[in-house]
């Protein structure tokens, strides 16, 4: 789990940003957003509890989180994470980055990988090493992409990963939060846009596209807030 501190406190004035990472990642997965004027606090994975559902998990990150409606960023399993404590703790705004706001959303990715829960026999070896194939499914391009895909990957906790896919497939929320958007790629093989209604559409976005259409997230992040 990441030991990220959050030992800065805000400025006067500024509002406080709780960021989600996405399975596995932690801070650095938002490294290339620029949220000028905002307090970010990244939200630090905890270790699940035998049989513990995503609401509950939710509720246990809750203690996190210091201020009164709070403005919630989530990434792919981290923006489940996040419409989960919105359900619990109403928030300002959400936003959504290469996420799911409800289990229709994953429905065009229940293929046979999940139906099967072949990701429960995986080596956890594998589950940390990036390849050609892991490359192209999260949409990693460039060198620089790569190197973060393969460090998020690297320090991956194996137990953690498994217990969240398992919640993912049971996933049974229909709730969406209000003032919420989403923002999705249209090239995302993991959370495919077809299946999806996001409020913006990243054209050839993949699913770590907040990596390498980060410019662009920012923009409509920061006119979301201001709006």
């Amino acid at each position: 789990m990441s030991n990220l501190s959050n030992a800065r406190l805000p400025e006067p004035g500024q509002k406080t940003i709780y960021l989600f990472s996405g399975l596995g990642a932690d801070y650095h997965a938002f490294g290339r957003l620029s949220l000028p004027g905002y307090h970010l606090v990244y939200i630090r994975w905890i270790r699940p509890e035998k049989g513990e559902s995503m609401a509950q998990y939710a509720g246990r990150l809750r203690s996190q989180i210091t201020v009164p409606r709070p403005i919630l960023i989530g990434l792919s399993f981290g923006g489940m994470i996040a419409v989960e404590v919105a359900k619990q703790l109403p928030a300002e705004k959400i936003v959504l980055i290469s996420s799911a706001k409800t289990r229709s959303d994953l429905a065009a990715g229940a293929n046979f990988f999940f139906k099967w829960k072949l990701y429960r026999y995986i080596p956890g070896q594998l589950l940390q090493q990036s390849n050609f194939i892991v490359n192209k499914l999260f949409g990693a391009e460039t060198a620089s992409d790569k190197e973060v895909l393969g460090a998020i990957l690297e320090d991956t906790d194996v137990p953690f990963f498994r217990w969240a896919m398992d919640n993912i497939v049971h996933w049974d929320n229909e709730t969406i939060p209000p003032h919420l958007i989403h923002i999705h790629g249209t090239a995302d093989r993991i959370i495919p846009f077809s299946a999806v209604k996001a409020d913006y559409a990243i054209e050839g976005g993949g699913h770590l596209m907040v990596l390498n259409r980060a410019d662009t997230i920012s923009r409509i992040i920061l006119d979301f807030l201001h709006s």
